[in-house]
């Protein structure tokens, strides 16, 4: 991959076996877009996550120089629009060309059409089960070409400010760059979020209030991936991130925040070690990190040490 920005924020896309197939997929239709590492499973840990040693664990990808890591971790979740993507479109044509192919053996929620916000605007969920926002606009508006955008549903219905709040006291730097609110005689309660973004570490993100009833919520099938410089900087996240969370969906860096949105808390030096680690210390590795919640990365980098 060419981009040489850093992205603090890695979305984490779960897939059962077809991360390679999915980044092949996404890479194919976005443009400025490319692979970077992968990994793979050796044979500790099989019990645990199933997979063949030597079969792909994780690809990482970026498509119009965004980043993601798409994980094969089994059939337990998949996505749903409370994370979708919204990708800001220039012109007509790049709207159409983009929601074709992200139509194909997909799933319309809302058709290509003129709306309030938008003279054209699309949201698809993908062959792949992942949604997508795809809308006219300006780039220089958003100032990002893809974010994430967090759907506030069901009991976390009229959370999203304090989500917004929330997050911006956790990073730093971040911003906020603007709420709409609901009126009163709207479909959703006065001073619900309809809309809003900000920004933690450089990062945008888009978030909405969802009134009604759904039938989906947050899952680890999209998480946020942190990472971080050293342990210093994975103590605090974990710290901040972890208060008012499910603690029993706390394993191996992953955790979920108090509205059950899940983030990865990893050290930079982790990816690392399993990129270039050989069949015994990806073993060992593996066999660390399955006794932890938080990361401990003293304990992995003795565990990558030869023996």
């Amino acid at each position: 991959m060419k981009n040489t920005k850093t992205q603090k924020i890695v979305p984490g896309l779960w897939f059962d076996n077809e991360a390679e197939d999915a980044a092949a997929f996404y890479i194919s239709i976005f443009k400025n877009s490319g692979t970077g590492r992968t990994t793979r499973y050796g044979k500790e840990g099989f019990e645990f996550h199933g997979k063949p040693a030597g079969s792909v664990m994780t690809v990482e990808f970026e498509i119009e120089h965004y980043k993601f890591v798409a994980i094969n971790g089994g059939p337990q979740f998949k996505p749903n629009p409370s994370v979708s993507f919204f990708v800001t479109c220039e012109t007509e044509t790049e709207v159409d060309e983009l929601w074709q192919k992200l139509s194909e053996n997909g799933n319309i929620l809302m058709p290509l059409n003129t709306y309030p916000w938008s003279k054209r605007y699309g949201f698809i969920q993908d062959r792949y089960s992942l949604t997508w926002q795809i809308s006219l606009g300006n780039i220089a508006d958003v100032g990002q070409k893809i974010a994430p955008c967090l759907l506030f549903v069901n009991k976390n219905m009229g959370l999203a400010e304090t989500a917004i709040y929330h997050y911006t006291g956790i990073f730093t730097p971040s911003e906020i760059d603007g709420i709409l609110k609901y009126e009163a005689g709207e479909e959703a309660p006065e001073g619900a979020v309809k809309h809003a973004q900000f920004h933690l570490l450089g990062e945008k993100f888009m978030i909405m209030d969802g009134p009604g009833q759904h039938d989906f919520s947050f899952n680890e099938a999209v998480s946020f991936i942190v990472n971080c410089k050293d342990q210093e900087e994975t103590d605090y996240y974990w710290g901040c991130l972890t208060e008012g969370g499910d603690e029993k969906a706390q394993a191996c860096g992953w955790l979920k925040d108090k509205f059950g949105l899940s983030w990865q808390i990893v050290p930079e030096a982790v990816s690392e070690m399993l990129q270039n680690a050989d069949e015994k210390q990806s073993d060992r590795l593996m066999q660390a990190l399955l006794q932890m919640k938080k990361i401990d990365l003293q304990k992995l980098e003795d565990a990558y040490k030869p023996v």
